[in-house]
C-alpha cells in the first residue's frame, strides 16, 4: 500500500507508507481495509459565481466538458451532473441530458451519472425516452439518479405539487423498470394512464442501468433499500447525520447485491495546503452559501412531504452567521489540504461504508487551471492509496 511522501519529487508523486512522516496512525489502521472500496467520480453543479470568476456560459461548458475529459484520462469512475431550474448562481444544468451525449461522445470509459432527474418534474416516457438514448450513446455508460428535487418554483412552474412528490416518483419509477423490459408498456395509475406504449429506443445496459436516488430524510433511505436502489447523500447535509442514515439503508438492504452509497464532497487537493485552505476558504464559502440561499424555501416552510428538510432547517441561524471552510470541513462536507492530509480525512468516509465518493473539484468556484492541477494530484496520489 502507499501514498505519497509530500517531500519526494518523483514522477509517479509516491512513496512507501512506512516512509511516510505525516501518515497518522488512524491511516496506516483503516489502509488495509480499503481495497477496491471506493469508486471516486466526479461531481458537477455548473455553479456561475459571476464576478468570481471571469467567465461567461461559453467558457463554463467548455471547460467543464474538458475536464471531465482529463477525469476519463486519469481513471475517475463516474461524472455526475445535476438538473436544476432558474437558479442563475448556484447551477447552469437545466438540461444535463444534452451535454451528457457531449461527454459521451468525446470520452471513452468515464461513466454518465444523471444526478438527479426530478421525476416529478417530467412525464415518465419522456424520462424513458432519454435514458435509454443515453446509454445507447454511450455504450451502456448510463447511471441512473431520481428523486423528487427541492425547489417550490420548479413545482410551481412546472404544474405539479409537492405533497403528492412522493407518489409522482413511484409512479414514475415503475414506468422507468417497465420499460427496461422487452415488449410494449402499459401503466393505469392516478397520474398516469396510457397502453401498449412502444417505447423506443430502449436501454442496452441488463438488466437496466444501475439506479440511484437522492436521500435526505430517513425515509427516502428506507425507500431506496426496499427498492434496491443506491442512495446519494450531501451535499448539504452534515456527515455527522448521514452516516446514521447509511446504517439505517443498510441494516434494511435485503437484496443479494451490496448496496451502494454514495457521499458528495466538496475537494481540494494541492501540493500546498495552504494554498490550497486559502483558495478553498473563498470557493467553498461561496458555494455552500448559495446551496443554502437555494434550499432556503424548504428549509424555512413546512411543505407536505418535505418535514425532514424542515427539520434541516434548524440549522439555519447557524449557517446565517456564515459558512466558511472551517464549518464545512466540521460538517464533513469538504476535504482540503495535501494528498496525505486528504487520505486521513476520507478515511472516515471509508470507515462508514462509503463505496462512492462525488467529488466536487473546487465546486465550480475555483478557475479551471488550478481545478485540473488538484483532479490530477488527487488521482496521482490519493486514490492509489484505496486501492490494492
Amino acid at each position: 500500500m502507499r501514498i505519497l511522501n509530500e517531500k519526494a519529487r518523483r514522477p509517479n508523486r509516491e512513496y512507501c507508507l512506512s516512509c511516510t512522516a505525516s501518515a497518522s496512525r488512524k491511516t496506516r489502521k483503516y489502509l488495509f481495509l480499503l481495497n477496491n472500496l471506493i469508486r471516486f467520480d466526479l461531481f458537477h453543479e455548473l455553479a456561475f459565481p459571476g464576478n468570481h470568476l471571469a467567465r461567461d456560459e461559453v467558457a463554463l461548458y467548455r471547460q467543464v466538458l474538458e475536464e471531465i475529459v482529463l477525469g476519463d484520462a486519469l481513471g475517475y469512475g463516474c461524472t455526475w451532473l445535476v438538473e436544476h431550474h432558474f437558479m442563475r448562481t448556484y447551477s447552469h444544468v437545466s438540461k444535463p441530458e444534452i451535454l451528457l451525449g457531449a461527454i459521451a461522445a468525446r470520452t471513452q470509459r468515464i461513466r454518465l451519472g444523471h444526478a438527479i432527474i426530478p421525476l416529478p418534474l417530467h412525464h415518465p416516457v419522456h424520462v424513458a425516452e432519454r435514458v435509454a438514448t443515453l446509454d445507447v450513446l454511450s455504450g451502456g455508460r448510463l447511471e441512473l439518479g431520481i428523486g423528487r428535487g427541492f425547489s417550490p418554483l420548479e413545482y410551481q412552474t412546472f404544474g405539479k405539487d409537492m405533497q403528492h412528490s412522493r407518489e409522482l416518483v413511484d409512479e414514475a419509477l415503475a414506468v422507468l423498470r417497465a420499460s427496461f423490459r422487452p415488449g410494449p408498456v402499459s401503466h393505469h395509475g392516478r397520474h398516469y394512464r396510457f397502453d401498449a406504449l412502444d417505447i423506443v429506443p430502449r436501454v442496452t445496459q441488463q438488466p437496466h442501468p444501475p439506479l440511484w436516488t437522492a436521500a435526505v430524510s430517513p425515509d427516502t433511505f428506507d425507500w431506496a433499500a426496499r427498492e434496491a436502489i443506491g442512495v446519494l447523500a450531501g451535499p448539504f447535509k452534515p456527515w455527522f447525520m448521514v452516516e446514521q442514515d447509511l446504517k439505517r439503508y443498510r441494516t434494511a438492504w435485503r437484496h443479494a447485491e451490496p448496496p451502494r452509497t454514495a457521499m458528495t464532497i466538496g475537494v481540494l487537493c494541492l501540493d500546498d495546503g495552504d494554498r490550497a485552505r486559502r483558495l478553498a476558504r473563498e470557493a467553498f464559502s461561496w458555494f455552500y452559501g448559495a446551496l443554502y440561499r437555494t434550499a432556503l424555501p424548504v428549509l424555512e416552510t413546512l411543505y407536505p412531504s418535505y418535514e425532514h428538510m424542515h427539520e434541516l432547517g434548524r440549522f439555519r441561524h447557524l449557517l446565517r452567521l456564515g459558512v466558511d471552510l472551517g464549518l464545512t470541513d466540521f460538517a464533513g462536507l469538504t476535504v482540503v489540504g495535501t494528498p496525505a492530509e486528504c487520505i486521513d480525512k476520507l478515511q472516515k468516509y471509508a470507515a462508514a461504508g462509503v463505496t462512492h465518493l462525488l467529488c466536487a473539484f473546487g465546486a465550480g468556484a475555483i478557475d479551471t487551471r488550478t481545478t485540473r492541477e488538484s483532479m490530477t494530484l488527487f488521482a496521482e496520489t490519493v486514490m492509489p492509496a484505496f486501492r490494492d
